[in-house]
C-alpha cells in the first residue's frame, strides 16, 4: 500500500518577534520570491483535500533558515543570519529545523517500518524570470532519474498534465536538478526504494489562478488513482 506525504518548506515568509530585528529594512526582500515560494502554500492545501497519510508546512521565511537545505550547506543560512552566532543558529535550528525535518522523517520510518511504500510531494514554486533570465515552464517535475520508481511516476504525473492542462508547459528537473540537495534527497538515501519523492515545482506567475491550481490538484487525483 502507498501512503501519501505532502510537504511545503517555503510557504511563508513570517519572522517569529524575537529574530525581526535581523531584518529591519528588509521587507521587499522578505515578500519576494527570495523569502518564500509564491503560490506554493496554497498548492499544498489544494492537493491536501485528498486522502494524504501525513502532511507538513512552514510559513517561516527561508532567510531565518532554510528547511530545503542539509545541515552542511552553506546556504542554510542567509545572507541576514550566516553571520550569526554559533549558539543563536543551534537556537534557530533548534526552533524550526529540527522539528520540521525530524518529524517529517519519523512519520515516514513508521510507514517504511509498517512495510508500506512512501509517496512524498514536496510543494515549490519558482520565480519566472532568475538574473535576467526568463523560466521557461509553467510546472517542474524534480526527481531523481535514477530512482526507477519516482522516473516512473514523474512519467505518470506529466503524461496526465499534459493530456487534462495541454495550456501548461511540463519540464522535468527544470528549473532545478531532482538529484540534488533538498529535504526530498536525504530522505531517498535514507529510506530507498521504500520511498519515493518528487518536487513540484509551479511558476509563481500562476499562484493566484484558481484554474491552474485545480488543474493540478485534478492532476494528482489522477495520478494516486492510478497506483
Amino acid at each position: 500500500m502507498v501512503k501519501l506525504f505532502l510537504s511545503c518548506e517555503h510557504g511563508g515568509h513570517q519572522l517569529p518577534p524575537h529574530y525581526q530585528h535581523l531584518f529591519v529594512g528588509s521587507r521587499e526582500v522578505l515578500e519576494s520570491h527570495r523569502g518564500w515560494d509564491i503560490g506554493a502554500l496554497p498548492l499544498f492545501h489544494a492537493l491536501n483535500r485528498l486522502p494524504v497519510h501525513f502532511s507538513l508546512y512552514s510559513e517561516v521565511s527561508r532567510l531565518l533558515v532554510d528547511l530545503n537545505r542539509s545541515l552542511h550547506k552553506r546556504s542554510l543560512f542567509s545572507d541576514y543570519t550566516k553571520g550569526l552566532s554559533d549558539e543563536m543558529k543551534r537556537k534557530i535550528l533548534n526552533e524550526f529545523y529540527f522539528p520540521f525535518r525530524s518529524t517529517f522523517a519519523k512519520k515516514v520510518e513508521e510507514v517504511v517500518d509498517n512495510k508500506h511504500e512512501v509517496f512524498h510531494v514536496s510543494v515549490h514554486s519558482f520565480t519566472p524570470i532568475l538574473n535576467g533570465e526568463v523560466r521557461n515552464a509553467d510546472i517542474g517535475l524534480l526527481f531523481n532519474p535514477s530512482h526507477a520508481r519516482e522516473k516512473e511516476m514523474a512519467l505518470k504525473w506529466k503524461a496526465v498534465l499534459n493530456e487534462k492542462c495541454p495550456y501548461l508547459k511540463v519540464r522535468f528537473n527544470y528549473p532545478y536538478l531532482g538529484k540534488t540537495d533538498g529535504h526530498v534527497a536525504p530522505l531517498r538515501q535514507i529510506f530507498g526504494k521504500a520511498y519515493s519523492g518528487i518536487e513540484l515545482e509551479m511558476n509563481n506567475k500562476h499562484a493566484e489562478k484558481v484554474k491552474v491550481m485545480n488543474d493540478i490538484l485534478l492532476s494528482y487525483r489522477i495520478l494516486i488513482d492510478s497506483m
